[in-house]
């Protein structure tokens, strides 16, 4: 399996660090990650195993889930002085995104279980390529649910499929079958042969006639909401059992910074 933090400080040093070069930085330091501001923390410990990979010890890293506040360390690291410099800008950039997108769900889980302790917040396919099993591990640090980790591990059939497939017949599958209508009647009509429906950019005034009735048709199904801004989710965390929803993943980065000195 491709090594991502390889590519990452690849990408960031391809041949070597010509400021270390030039100072003839030699011997062992220590780095030390510190937030500014609070938050929960995401992938400090995966990024601390891969310095243990590269010969640095770990010496204090946060867990997935835990909070931290100005002046909380999140990973902090020694070793070789000239390999410190080289990790350092890459993985204050990697863990101030990471943490944002979990500190940013689990704010928006903490607004929607107020109006309704069972709603599961969960995120789309919008990742960032080459950054998606970190931000779906920082989604699940901040509370958050996974509503796909890709095509091959579910099965939604969107109003892109409707329009090509035409009308559905019986539909069978091992996994949860969710379909998203591109109309009212569609609803109706799929809401018997649908594990879960995903009705995107209802008001919550539809949201309040609609699922009721559908449920009344399939008393197991999972009504979800698509397309709405995280302010609103107070407003749909009663009326509805999911919210799909990408803006964690486009959270500002925290505020950290990074302290290197010598040993």
């Amino acid at each position: 399996m491709l090594d991502l933090f390889e590519l990452y400080f690849y990408e960031d040093c391809p041949y070597q660090d010509e400021s270390a070069e030039l100072l003839r930085l030699e011997g062992r330091g220590k780095m030390k990650i510190v937030s500014r501001e609070n938050g929960t923390c995401a992938c400090a410990g995966d990024l601390a195993e891969y310095y243990e990979r590269k010969g640095l010890k770990n010496l204090n890293c946060l867990r997935d889930g835990q909070t931290f506040k100005p002046g909380d360390t999140i990973l902090e690291a020694e070793g070789d002085l000239k390999l410190l410099f080289r990790f350092w800008r890459v993985s204050q950039t990697f863990l101030t995104l990471m943490c944002a997108i979990a500190t940013k769900t689990a704010s928006m889980v903490s607004a929607g279980r107020k109006a309704n302790s069972d709603l599961m917040i969960a995120t789309s396919r919008k990742t960032h390529p080459g950054s998606r099993v970190f931000e779906l591990k920082a989604v699940r640090a901040g509370g958050g649910d996974i509503h796909r980790n890709s095509l091959s591990d579910s099965v939604q059939l969107s109003q892109n499929h409707l329009e090509v497939a035409g009308d559905l017949k019986k539909l069978r599958a091992l996994k949860k079958i969710e379909i998203e209508p591109r109309s009212r009647e569609e609803a109706f009509k799929y809401a018997e042969m649908s594990d879960i429906m995903l009705l995107d950019h209802l008001s919550p005034e539809e949201m309040r006639e609609l699922g009721p009735e559908l449920k009344k048709l399939n008393p197991k199904l999972e009504l979800a909401v698509g397309g709405i801004e995280a302010k609103r989710i107070p407003e749909y965390a009663p009326l509805v059992d999911i919210i799909v929803i990408s803006a964690p993943y486009y959270a500002n980065p925290l505020d950290f910074t990074t302290k290197i000195e010598r040993l």
